[in-house]
């Protein structure tokens, strides 16, 4: 069985055993990514999923080695292989302590190296499925702290690049993205705050023909001469304070990708200077004579439908429809539960390991609960709460629901009861004292499912702020109960 995956490649421009390697992944499943230094390869691994690290040293350095070492703590599942130049001088303490998977000496036959990736990519993927495998056996039919820890079935999780998911919502949407990335067509990606579509923006970046060119960020929720400056760049004394010249975003990324973050905060008159780059690739930087061509592919986000923003007139339709060649809109948390518990088990790993914890897994009692939880704040609120309880959970411990905060115990266990009050008996004997004790219940409920976000629970309740808060002063309502 072919096992695909991604390959980064620490090497110097010109080594032919990379060259040889980018040539052998286009005849298989894997990706592979040069880079020229170590601080490159951290680069790019903070924004993708690498499998596979090879790392190059010429005669009497100790470069490579240092930073596979290094990944052996801060990135321990991926496979490392070490090349060196023949005769090699590294001691056996020094490979020992990198932990690598293979040492190789230049100069590498093509078909020696290919099956060195090859076997390392399926020893990687062998390891994970055992890794899972024990994780549910560990966990089985035993008790600890007096929670339940036998294994939730759930689909398997996935990933897309840093995208982790199991739902059908998020699959048929990164299969979708996956698609989109081959093509050069402007992205829109549409979704609540902290649902991850800059995630979503680097997987489609990381996916297409530019990625070996920059991606470059810039929240467009700034003044008009501040954005344009940044963007299509500006000349020495253009306007106060300019003391030099600046590139621009899209002239810094020609042929590679600019993400757009927040586009609804554009003003009217900015709408149309991007207009005009999206149809032209025009680029004017403030204070200059000249224009310039860039060949850059925009992706775009927003927390607001950019449509509805086109029917009240606070949107160009024509820009509206520029941007939108493909069309994304990344499901809120609570409307795909069945990614809580992969990503909540991705982000228990993720700071178990940079906080050095050796954390044994979370219960299923606790993935439970958490799946209960409606997360107003999306994945960025879930993967904070994991955090906090990784920093709270002992080493060779289970994460378990002692560490969760009180707000989420609470909204668990008032969804559990049912969020339709089923079962839910009036209290007193009048119609008044009945209906009331209904409104209590239904106002109670709602404060708790938004964390006693008291702004929100207004806006689902159909209240005014000063009507809600005159309710929780009537039924006697507080955050503790």
């Amino acid at each position: 069985m072919d096992y695909s995956g991604t390959v980064v490649i620490v090497a110097r421009p010109g080594s032919e055993w990379a060259e040889s390697l980018e040539a052998l992944s286009k005849r298989y499943a894997y990706r592979v990514l040069p880079v020229g230094s170590p601080a490159e390869a951290l680069t790019a691994m903070s924004s993708i999923h690498v499998d596979l690290a090879v790392a190059e040293d010429r005669q009497g350095e100790t470069v490579g080695l240092g930073f596979l070492t290094r990944l052996r703590v801060s990135h321990p599942d991926i496979m490392r292989v070490y090349v060196a130049q023949a005769p090699a001088s590294v001691s056996y303490q020094a490979l020992a302590k990198a932990a690598i998977y293979q040492f190789l000496l230049t100069p590498l036959d093509p078909v020696q190296l290919g099956l060195v990736v090859e076997r390392a990519l399926e020893a990687r993927e062998l390891h994970r499925r055992h890794r899972i495998l024990s994780r549910e056996f560990k966990i089985s039919g035993a008790l600890m702290f007096g929670e339940r820890r036998d294994p939730v079935l759930r689909p398997e999780s996935h990933q897309f690049e840093k995208l982790v998911y199991a739902s059908e919502k998020m699959a048929e949407m990164c299969d979708l993205a996956r698609q989109a990335a081959a093509t050069e067509l402007p992205i829109l990606i549409e979704g609540e705050t902290g649902t991850g579509k800059e995630l979503l923006a680097r997987a489609i970046h990381y996916n297409s023909p530019r990625r070996a060119s920059p991606l470059l960020v810039q929240n467009c929720g700034m003044p008009d001469e501040l954005l344009q400056s940044e963007l299509f760049g500006h000349k020495r004394g253009a306007f106060t304070g300019a003391i030099s010249d600046r590139l621009g975003l899209f002239r810094a990324a020609d042929a590679g990708t600019v993400f757009l973050d927040e586009i609804s905060d554009v003003s009217p008159s900015f709408q149309l200077s991007l207009l005009r780059f999206l149809q032209e690739g025009e680029v004017k930087p403030l204070g200059a004579d000249k224009v310039i061509h860039c060949n850059v592919r925009i992706i775009a986000a927003s927390n607001k439908p950019l449509q509805d923003l086109v029917v009240q007139g606070k949107f160009r339709q024509d820009l509206y429809f520029r941007l939108k060649g493909f069309e994304f809109e990344v499901p809120p948390l609570r409307d795909r539960p069945e990614d809580i518990g992969p990503l909540a088990e991705f982000f228990a790993a993720k700071h178990a390991d940079a906080m050095g914890r050796k954390v044994l897994g979370i219960t299923a009692n606790t993935l439970e609960k958490l799946a209960l939880c409606s997360f107003p704040g999306n994945v960025r609120e879930l993967e904070n709460e994991i955090r906090r309880m990784v920093a709270l959970t002992k080493d060779g411990e289970y994460i378990t629901t002692r560490n969760m905060a009180p707000s989420l115990l609470a909204t668990a266990s008032a969804r559990k009861q049912g969020d339709g009050l089923r079962g839910f008996v009036p209290e007193g004997t009048t119609l008044k004292d009945q209906v009331e004790s209904l409104e209590k219940q239904i106002v109670g409920r709602a404060l708790i499912r938004n964390h006693w976000n008291q702004s929100r629970t207004a806006a689902e309740l159909g209240l005014s702020r000063v009507g809600l808060a005159n309710k929780i002063k009537r039924y006697s309502l507080n955050e503790n109960g």
